[in-house]
């Protein structure tokens, strides 16, 4: 006996809604795993190869929050209805995250083809969107992954796509990757690094080092530039260019910055009282409001005078969520700790970020100053960043100098602080003691002359 017609057409909307993305109309996550998985199944006996990506839209959170949720939901729906429309008759497009959308090209078979079809929807992304009487423009990243092998399942193809997709976005915006065999072993390497770093941390064995930071024109040290140094057991000496990414990346980065902050603070301790601990902060320390909490809890555990940290932000960490790190910055500066604008010059809007925030210093990023010497352009702009701070009331540090000139031609421009390999590398606790331990014999000999 066949069951009643409405109640299969009600199991059938049933279905049709589990697998329909309720905002834009289209496919859902469910929706896209049922199409490569019934796509494989269907190429069992001659698997012929198709292609798969996912597409992330670039920057649409800061939008999302300038304009508004409602006006973050018009952009996804039109974003919807372009990628709607760029498909053909075999292909499929459907959301499967808050601003991320997946497709699949059953008749794409090489990496080459991929990749247009790729740039082809980041092209069709990039022209205006309409938010009410304004309008708005998004880039998207894109990563894709072919179907060869039948042992390969919706899940591998989806994890491989996702894994291009990270070396895409860390490659800059609008931007579309294939994924490889050398992103594969990459991606075991960043996993052994991530649990080999979690195990550290949770054991205490990522170190402080610090660098001086002098008066130019006394090349007295004033304070030092906290560092985080790892060796690990097998891995060996992890470089932080390698390991602090990840650890921002796997959120790891707020456990290591507390263990480095308090070593930091109890080797800083013993030091003359005059000087100050500059300690940089990630971009995810910037939106978690407990920062400051920790931080103040880490200081009063060490005996840390607040008015002696200083902490170093850049204008990429301000930009992921500037109310929560104006917020963040206000409460650290109520408590006495000054805040750096770190890697000046370098980011997006720097002026603006001046203007929107109160800083107590900047630091002139180390690509000005390596030129210095032989690239009026990197002169004029130096001049011009040391008039604007004497304006603002500012202190400013020269990062990355190496050589005697560097730090002369610097001084003649007016510039007060430096740091950088002439006045010393970044050295542990032990050495950074010794070091002033010698300092201040040299200064003693010197007065008693």
């Amino acid at each position: 006996m066949q069951p009643p017609l409405g109640i299969v057409h009600a199991a059938k909307e049933n279905t049709d809604l589990a697998f329909t993305d309720s905002l834009t109309g289209l496919g859902n996550r469910r929706r896209f795993y049922d199409k490569v998985d019934r796509l494989i199944n269907g190429r069992a006996d001659d698997p012929a190869p198709f292609a798969i990506g996912i597409l992330d839209l670039d920057g649409f959170k800061p939008i999302n929050d300038l304009f508004g949720h409602k006006a973050g939901d018009d952009i996804l729906i039109q974003v919807g209805m372009r990628l709607r429309a760029a498909m053909d008759g075999h292909s499929t497009v459907t959301r499967i995250g808050a601003d991320e959308f997946a497709f699949l090209y059953p008749m794409v078979f090489s990496e080459e083809a991929a990749t247009e079809k790729a740039k082809m929807l980041i092209e069709i992304l990039s022209a205006p969107y309409d938010v009410g009487e304004r309008t708005a423009r998004l880039s998207a990243s894109v990563g894709c992954s072919l179907f060869y092998f039948d042992e390969e399942t919706t899940d591998i193809l989806v994890n491989k796509a996702e894994t291009a997709l990270y070396h895409a976005k860390r490659s800059g915006r609008g931007r579309v990757v294939v994924y490889t065999h050398e992103m594969e072993e990459a991606a075991k390497r960043v996993t052994r690094i991530e649990q080999a770093l979690r195990r550290a941390v949770s054991a205490g064995e990522v170190e402080p080092h610090f660098q001086p930071i002098v008066d130019l024109k006394t090349r007295k040290v004033v304070g030092f530039e906290t560092l985080a140094r790892w060796t690990d057991r097998d891995l060996g000496a992890v470089p932080p260019m390698v390991f602090i990414p990840i650890a921002e990346e796997r959120g790891i980065i707020g456990p290591l910055s507390q263990l480095v902050l308090r070593k930091a603070t109890e080797a800083a301790k013993s030091w003359p009282s005059d000087l100050f601990l500059s300690f940089n902060l990630s971009p995810s320390q910037l939106v978690d409001q407990n920062t400051g909490l920790h931080i103040l809890a880490i200081l009063d555990r060490a005996g840390f005078d607040p008015r002696r940290l200083e902490v170093e932000i850049t204008e990429t960490g301000l930009m992921s969520d500037p109310a929560s790190a104006e917020k963040i910055v206000d409460d650290l500066r109520r408590c006495g700790i000054r805040v750096s604008l770190d890697d000046f010059g370098t980011g997006q809007s720097s002026l603006g970020r001046l203007r929107e925030f109160r800083f107590d210093k900047l630091k002139i990023d180390r690509a000005f100053v390596s030129s210095i010497l032989d690239d009026r352009p990197s002169e004029h702009i130096i001049r011009a960043i040391l008039a604007m701070c004497e304006g603002l009331g500012m202190d400013v540090v020269a990062e990355g100098i190496e050589q005697e000139a560097q730090a002369d031609r610097l001084v003649t421009f007016g510039c007060g602080g430096g740091q950088g390999f002439l006045f010393g590398r970044p050295a542990n606790a032990g050495a950074t003691l010794g070091y002033l331990r010698e300092a201040s014999r040299g200064a003693l000999r010197v007065a008693t002359a």
